[in-house]
C-alpha cells in the first residue's frame, strides 16, 4: 500500500520506520539466548520478538499521519494470503503453533507494506544500504567462528552458523543479501560506501562457501543467470564509473570464494574434498539429504490432498506429518517419533500443506506480480536509471529467497523474512494499482492503535515463550509450571511437566499437562508413555 500526505513527502515517521526496520532486522540476525536446552528456538524466539515490535513500530508509523492508501494488486494478493492463512490456523489442530506462524506471517506482511511507503519518501536505497549492513554483520559471526572465535552462544554441530545457530539458515540470509550489497557497490553516492559493500560482498561470498549449503548456492546461480541477462538487455542501467564498480565487485567475489577454499578454517568435515562434495550434490535426488528432501515432499503432498481448501493448518505441518510417514521416514528423529524440524525442508511445500491449495495461489501470484512489475520497470524507458537498477536488485533478491524456500525453509524464518520482505517492498513496484482508501475521522487515529494492538499481543506471546524458556532451564517442578503457565503452547514444557510431577508420584497433575501436550502433538509417543504410567479416565 502506497501512503498519500498533504505534508511533505518524507517526515519523522518515515524516520522512525526505517530505524524500526534495520534495527528489527539488525537484532533478529544478533540476539541469541543462553538456553541450550532449546537449541533450535533459542535461536528463533528472540528473533522472532524482535520482527514483531519491529512491525509494530514501522507499521504504526507508517500508518500515523496516512490520510489514504493506494491499494494495488499485490496488496490485495498479500492480503489474500493472510486471510486464507488466518483461516487454516482456525481449523488447526495445534491452535498455538498456528498462532505463531500467522503472527510472523502477518509481521512480515506489514514490514513489506512499511518498506512502500519507505519508498515513496526516496528511501529505499537508505533501507537497502541498513540491510546489506546487517547481513555482512550475519556473515561475519559465521567467518568469526569458522576461523576459530569461539562463542558460548554458538551451535557446534551446525557450524559455522554463528548468531543464527545454523549454517543454512545463515547462507540463505547472505545469499539475499548479494543482489543489496551488489546495488551498494555499484550505485553508492560515495567512494566509501561502495568500497564497504563490495567489501560486505567478499565477506558474504566466503561465506557462503564455507556454509556448504546447495540451496543459496543454486539460487545464486539461477538468480546470477537473470540478473545477467537483465543488465545486458534493455535501456543502459550503468553509468561508466558504475560498469568500473560492478567489474570491482566481481573480483570481489572471486576473491571471497578463493579465500574460503585456501584459507584454513576450524570447520570440521567428514570428507576430503567437501566443498567439491557439495557442488555435485547440489541436485543430486537420488541419495542423502536429497533423496530424503524428495520422500519428504511426497509425503507432505498427501495431506495437502486431505486437506485441499486450508491444509492441515499453519505451523501444523509437524503436527499431522508423522500420521503420512512411515517409520523409517529420514524427517522423524527416531528418538522421539516427532520431525526433526518444526518445517519441512521447502517454504513452497509448507504453503500448500499447511495452509492449503489456495493460500498457495495466493502467494505465488503476489511474488509473480512483483516479480512481473519489476520487470516492466526495468524496461521501462521513461524511469530514471535507478529506479530501473532497483527495480532488477528487487526482482532477484526475491528471486534468490524464492529458489532457496524450493529447497529449504526460508521466509519461514525470522531473519530471511524481514530482510527479503523490507527489500521487495522497497525496491519493487507493486502491480497495478486497484483502488485507494481514504482514512476520515476516528479511522486515522484506530488505524494506527489497532495495528500496534495487533503487533504488540505477537510481541508480547513471543516475550511469553522466551521467558518460559527461562523457567524451564531453572529445572524445579514448580519454576516448570510457572513456564507452562507463561507458554502452554510448548509442548516440550508441557511434556517436562507431565514427567517431573509423575516423577513425584503426582499422576493428577502427571496427567493433566500429559493430555495438553497430547493435544498440542496428538501423534507424539511421549505424552502417550505418561498417560500409560499414570492411568485414568481421557
Amino acid at each position: 500500500m502506497t501512503t498519500t500526505r498533504d505534508a511533505a513527502p518524507r517526515h519523522v515517521t518515515d524516520w522512525i520506520a526505517l530505524a524500526a526496520i534495520s534495527a528489527g532486522a539488525l537484532v533478529s540476525v544478533l540476539v541469541v539466548l543462553p538456553y541450550r536446552s532449546f537449541d533450535l528456538d533459542r535461536f528463533l524466539a528472540p528473533k522472532e520478538l524482535a520482527v514483531h515490535v519491529a512491525a509494530a513500530i514501522a507499521g504504526a508509523a507508517t500508518l500515523a499521519r496516512a490520510r489514504s492508501v493506494r491499494v494495488a494488486r499485490a496488496d490485495f494478493l498479500l492480503g489474500a494470503w493472510l486471510l486464507l492463512s488466518i483461516a487454516s490456523a482456525a481449523f488447526a489442530t495445534n491452535h498455538w503453533a498456528g498462532f505463531r506462524a500467522v503472527t510472523l506471517s502477518v509481521s512480515g506482511a506489514v514490514i513489506y507494506w512499511s518498506a512502500r511507503r519507505l519508498a515513496t519518501a526516496g528511501l529505499a536505497s537508505a533501507l537497502s544500504a541498513c540491510l546489506g549492513a546487517v547481513v555482512v554483520l550475519g556473515a561475519s559471526t559465521a567467518l568469526l567462528q569458522a576461523y576459530g572465535v569461539k562463542f558460548d552462544f554458538a551451535t557446534l554441530s551446525r557450524a559455522p552458523g554463528g548468531t543464527f545457530g545454523n549454517r543454512n539458515f545463515m547462507a540463505h540470509l547472505a545469499a539475499i543479501g548479494v543482489p543489496l550489497l551488489a546495488w551498494g557497490a555499484v550505485g553508492a553516492r560515495r567512494q566509501g560506501g561502495s568500497l564497504l559493500a563490495t567489501a560486505g560482498l567478499a565477506a558474504c561470498s566466503a561465506a557462503l562457501v564455507l556454509s556448504r549449503t546447495r540451496a543459496a548456492w543454486l539460487s545464486l546461480m539461477v538468480v546470477a543467470v537473470v540478473a545477467l541477462v537483465l543488465v545486458a538487455r534493455g535501456p543502459a542501467l550503468f553509468e561508466p564509473a558504475q560498469r568500473r564498480r560492478a567489474w570491482v565487485s566481481i573480483v570481489a567475489i572471486i576473491i571471497g570464494v578463493a579465500l574460503a577454499l585456501v584459507v584454513p578454517n576450524r570447520l570440521d568435515w567428514r570428507s576430503d574434498n567437501p566443498y567439491l562434495d557439495s557442488v555435485k550434490g547440489v541436485v543430486n535426488y537420488k541419495e542423502g539429504s536429497g533423496r530424503g528432501r524428495l520422500k519428504q515432499y511426497v509425503n507432505s503432498v498427501k495431506m495437502a490432498a486431505h486437506h485441499p481448501a486450508f491444509g492441515v493448518g499453519a505451523g501444523n505441518w509437524p503436527v499431522s506429518y508423522p500420521a503420512y510417514a512411515p517409520d523409517d521416514d529420514p524427517s522423524l528423529a527416531e528418538s522421539t517419533g516427532m520431525t526433526a524440524n518444526p518445517w519441512p525442508s521447502s517454504d513452497w511445500v509448507a504453503a500448500i500443506s499447511e495452509r492449503g491449495v489456495v493460500a498457495t495461489f495466493a502467494w505465488t501470484a503476489f511474488v509473480l506480480t512483483l516479480v512481473g512489475a519489476g520487470l516492466r520497470a526495468r524496461y521501462d524507458a521513461t524511469l530514471t536509471s535507478e529506479v530501473r537498477l532497483a527495480a532488477v536488485v528487487g526482482v532477484a533478491a526475491l528471486l534468490v529467497a524464492v529458489v532457496e524456500g524450493l529447497f529449504d525453509a526460508v521466509l519461514l524464518l525470522p531473519m530471511p523474512l524481514i530482510v527479503a520482505m523490507a527489500a521487495a517492498g522497497a525496491l519493487l513496484p507493486a502491480g497495478k494499482e486497484e483502488g485507494t482508501f481514504t482514512f476520515a475521522g476516528p479511522s486515522r487515529v484506530m488505524l494506527p492503535l489497532l495495528l500496534f494492538g495487533a503487533q504488540a499481543v505477537a510481541s508480547l506471546s513471543a516475550l511469553a515463550r522466551v521467558d518460559a524458556m527461562r523457567l524451564y532451564t531453572a529445572g524445579t517442578t514448580a519454576s516448570l509450571e510457572r513456564a507452562v503457565a507463561r507458554d502452554p503452547g510448548s509442548f516440550r514444557i508441557q511434556l517436562r511437566a507431565a514427567e517431573a510431577q509423575q516423577t513425584r508420584g503426582r499422576c493428577a497433575e502427571a496427567r493433566a499437562h500429559a493430555m495438553a501436550a497430547r493435544d498440542l502433538f496428538p501423534n507424539a509417543p511421549g505424552p502417550k508413555r505418561v498417560l500409560s504410567a499414570c492411568p485414568g479416565k481421557g
